[in-house]
């Protein structure tokens, strides 16, 4: 339900406005004064504000200035008599949405109320929607292997719920893709949807980005910046690599999930919000608790509606359907005629390990639309890629040669080549990643699980 904020020091002028409102299908909050209202904006952040002008202490004026000082977008209705309207007027030239005039019925308010809270409504999306710069919006699902028609149903179970979801998986296997779609089946489709990158962003940026921050709470803070969940609220928040997240915002993470409340980062107002998380990990988060790096109480309150992501060796009768589809994806993208894996190179695809999952495959197929002149894809030209030897490319994007050998192991291969592909640029992140066909984001987190492991140099 919409909460709207009332004011007014005149009980049975309270009484009567939130009494037509419930009756509209809105949430009404009281104040019976400017002060207490100012509290209420903070911890229960209201889509519009019903305000009286004459109040004693803070009249209506005062109030419109301070609400808009801590709530820009908040739409505010001025409730005068008949000689206050010059007062009213000018009041909208300083920021106040509407007015209404002294004796008012019922319908009159509710209209007024209505159209403010949809005008929230719509700034508050826009302002969601500039910040959600997130890739990968898309929540098609493809294969029809066996675990795959098993997500689906798990995914049709539990999209109606509003409860917690951990989504878990290899990384590389399309968890924000299973995230996504859950919100596309969930009441709140409709809604504002948000996601944040856990592993991108350092502690401190991380904390101001979920919670936000008021201004001059820190060093660079010159202005109040509201966080990613109180841009959602009503919607969903999406967090990406849960697993990456400090211990302290952890502590802050379990208070939102438990109470459903925040605090912006220097403030001491505590505000409500209504937020579906999905949570999406690539490591074993219970691992992660008995190292003592994940909060125990935490992952209960995670792992309330578990789903596990199958990898792509676990569904290989997908991959000629997948492959198909990224074809076909970068055709209409980049304005070409699709192209095709011949019968041996789809051979090869489905003998491949896939220690990249989906991720790798896409990245595959697009190399080789782009690198292949006619419309069938061989397997000669797909074989140096997926055999850990150099592409069939310019010398200046190759990855360096290495022996090997039936006694290695393919994890000590694969860091060697990056390792030795990073020392050649220079430790530069990009075009080490786009010499071995990468990501950045996936070379990144192998470079910090080796690093904790002190399996490469810290200095990588």
């Amino acid at each position: 339900m919409t909460r709207i904020l009332v004011v007014d020091d005149k009980q049975m002028m309270r009484d009567s406005v939130t009494t037509t409102l419930s009756r509209a299908g809105f949430q009404p909050i009281a104040a019976p004064d400017g002060p207490t209202a100012l509290e209420l904006i903070e911890r229960h952040r209201p889509a519009a504000m019903v305000t009286d002008l004459k109040m004693p202490g803070m009249d209506g004026l005062s109030l419109l200035r301070h609400a808009l000082e801590r709530e820009p977008n908040l739409p505010i209705i001025l409730m005068t008599a008949y000689a206050s309207v010059e007062t009213a007027v000018q009041a909208m030239k300083d920021g106040a949405f509407d007015y209404i005039q002294k004796p008012f019925d019922g319908d009159e308010l509710v209209v007024a109320v209505k159209r403010a809270a949809e005008h929230y409504r719509l700034k508050r999306e826009n302002e969601a929607l500039r910040c959600n710069n997130e890739p990968g919006r898309h929540t098609q699902l493809i294969g029809e292997s066996g675990p795959m028609r098993e997500l689906r149903s798990q995914i049709d179970q539990i999209a109606d719920s509003h409860s917690t979801v951990l989504i878990t998986g290899e990384s590389g296997t399309g968890k924000e893709v299973v995230a996504r779609r859950i919100v596309a089946l969930s009441p709140r489709r409709e809604s504002v949807l948000l996601a944040v990158n856990c592993a991108a962003l350092s502690t401190s940026l991380l904390e101001s980005e979920l919670f936000g921050h008021e201004k001059g709470a820190f060093t660079g803070a010159e202005q109040l910046r509201k966080g990613r969940f109180e841009l959602s609220d009503g919607g969903t928040l999406i967090l990406d690599e849960i697993s990456e997240v400090d211990p302290a915002v952890q502590a802050k993470l379990l208070r939102v999930l438990q109470e459903q409340q925040i605090e912006r980062v220097g403030s001491s107002y505590t505000m409500e919000v209504d937020v579906r998380v999905i949570a999406t990990s690539n490591r074993a988060l219970d691992r992660e608790v008995a190292e003592g790096r994940f909060r125990e109480d935490l992952l209960f309150r995670l792992n309330v509606l578990p789903v596990r992501v199958p990898a792509l060796r676990e569904r290989g009768e997908d991959i000629p359907l997948l492959a198909d589809h990224f074809l076909m994806s970068q055709a209409l993208r980049d304005g070409r005629d699709p192209k095709g894996f011949d019968d041996a190179a789809t051979n090869l695809l489905m003998e491949y390990e896939w220690p990249g999952n989906v991720r790798e495959l896409q990245n595959i197929c697009e190399r080789a639309g782009v690198l292949t002149a006619g419309n069938t894809i061989t397997a000669d030209r797909i074989a140096p890629w997926l055999t850990g030897q150099p592409v069939a490319a310019s010398t200046e994007d190759r990855a360096p040669e290495l022996a090997v050998s039936d006694e290695r192991k393919l994890a000590d291969i694969e860091r060697e080549i990056i390792v030795r592909t990073l020392q050649r640029h220079q430790g530069h992140r990009q075009r080490s990643a786009k010499a071995l066909g990468i990501g950045v984001r996936t070379l990144g987190l192998k470079l910090r699980k080796w690093k904790e492991s002190n399996l490469v140099e810290q200095s990588l």
